[in-house]
């Protein structure tokens, strides 16, 4: 009896000559997995593409839900963006395909998972790292470092060795951005954009939206409520998270939302640039923390910042699996509690412009915060305040004078 191989498939040209190749070198009995995060009509014909290319099965999994509720909702809750832009689309997703990978592979009894990463991209470590921290007794096989007997190095190659083993389907050998598409966002790598002196080519590149530039002249206003740090509401319709960001998705693709080119450190080693398109996910991260700094006393407030640096790191490197990442969200948990309230703003040419912000636990005193003296706040209290916050300076200060004589 063979021994089956469940294989991470996208129906692309990589993973679809990765089929006959499992089966020519290993002897494997290939079964197909194809997690859907969201990438919408890049799922047509895949059971068709699967079974011609020697797949003996197909699953396409649903995973949409699942990936906003118990992977997207705590990195947006923990504001976790990887240096500064990247929010981190692709790294929420792969622990979420990982985990579905190995339950395929448990309940077909499957000794091997493999997937068609590159040897110089994060993708591999998250996916490997998340078996590992799964099904430890798995064994991982990555084509991409298999230089010895995976030999391809160009569309052009596997297009052939597609051909040779009795697989014509519609590829297209000319080379185009490297894409990976979810419901959280869009990733563009390649061609213009390996050399960071080139502006891209936003015509030609963009997917979900329009650039700034060709937005509409008018702006428009959206209301969104909250629940402890969860969106519930989209301009008075209640809906699930991945609703709420399908319809964010268009309002931000249309107004020219959440566009950012980065060049990031990657956790191999090397710095990489590209452009990803967040239109939906940039907005909701907004708005969230709109209403967070509304709720949030100052202390929690800067510790939290700590923490989604960290719980960025951690996504971004493929520790999700991890008790640290278990630890950061539930310290992210509690801050959430009293984020509840109304969001009101206007997206105009890229802009996220606030127009309000309310809610029952709002910690924002108009009385403290006027001009004008109220009973909680006596002005002569400053002084003293100011002289023991200040005293370290000026002890040290009265020191420098007292060694400078």
């Amino acid at each position: 009896m063979k021994e089956k191989v469940v294989l991470a498939y996208s129906g692309g040209l990589d993973t679809t000559a990765i089929i006959p190749w499992l089966k020519e070198h290993f002897g494997y009995e290939v079964i197909c997995c194809c997690i859907d995060c969201g990438q919408g009509s890049e799922l047509d014909g895949l059971d068709e593409r699967a079974k011609l290319s020697g797949a003996s099965k197909l699953y396409i999994e649903d995973l949409v839900d699942d990936f906003c509720d118990n992977y997207i909702m705590p990195c947006v809750k923990a504001n976790a963006v990887y240096e500064n832009k990247y929010l981190l689309g692709t790294s929420m997703a792969r622990p979420a395909i990982a985990k579905r990978l190995v339950d395929i592979a448990r309940k077909e009894g499957a000794s091997a998972i493999c997937h068609g990463a590159t040897g110089k991209g994060n993708d591999q470590i998250r996916f490997e790292l998340g078996i590992k921290a799964l099904a430890p007794d798995i064994k991982i096989i990555a084509p991409w470092r298999m230089t010895d007997v995976w030999t391809m190095q160009s569309r052009e190659d596997e297009i052939e060795y597609c051909k040779a083993h009795g697989i014509d389907l519609p590829f297209d050998a000319k080379h185009s951005y490297s894409r990976d598409r979810n419901l959280w966002h869009i990733s563009h790598e390649g061609l213009e954009l390996e050399d960071p002196a080139c502006e891209p080519n936003y015509d030609d590149l963009l997917v979900l939206g329009v650039s700034p530039e060709k937005a509409p002249d008018e702006g428009e206003y959206v209301t969104m409520t909250f629940e402890a740090g969860v969106p519930k509401s989209l301009n008075g319709k209640e809906m699930k998270v991945s609703e709420i960001i399908t319809e964010l998705n268009k309002l931000g693709g249309k107004h020219g939302i959440g566009i950012v080119d980065i060049v990031e450190n990657r956790v191999v080693g090397m710095k990489s640039r590209g452009v990803y398109e967040t239109p939906g996910g940039t907005i909701l991260m907004e708005a969230h923390d709109q209403l967070e700094e509304l709720v949030l006393d100052r202390a929690t407030y800067e510790v939290k910042k700590d923490m989604g640096n960290k719980m960025a790191q951690i996504v971004y490197e493929g520790k999700w699996f991890t008790p640290l990442r278990e630890a950061v969200q539930a310290f992210v948990d509690v801050t959430q509690q009293y984020v509840t309230g109304e969001v009101k703003f206007k997206l105009y040419k890229g802009n996220i412009i606030k127009a309000g912000t309310t809610s029952p636990y709002s910690l924002y005193s108009e009385s403290l915060a006027s001009f004008t003296t109220g009973e909680l706040y006596d002005h002569h209290d400053a002084e003293g305040f100011i002289n023991l916050f200040g005293l370290p300076l000026k002890v040290r200060a009265m020191k420098m004078q007292e060694l400078e004589k």
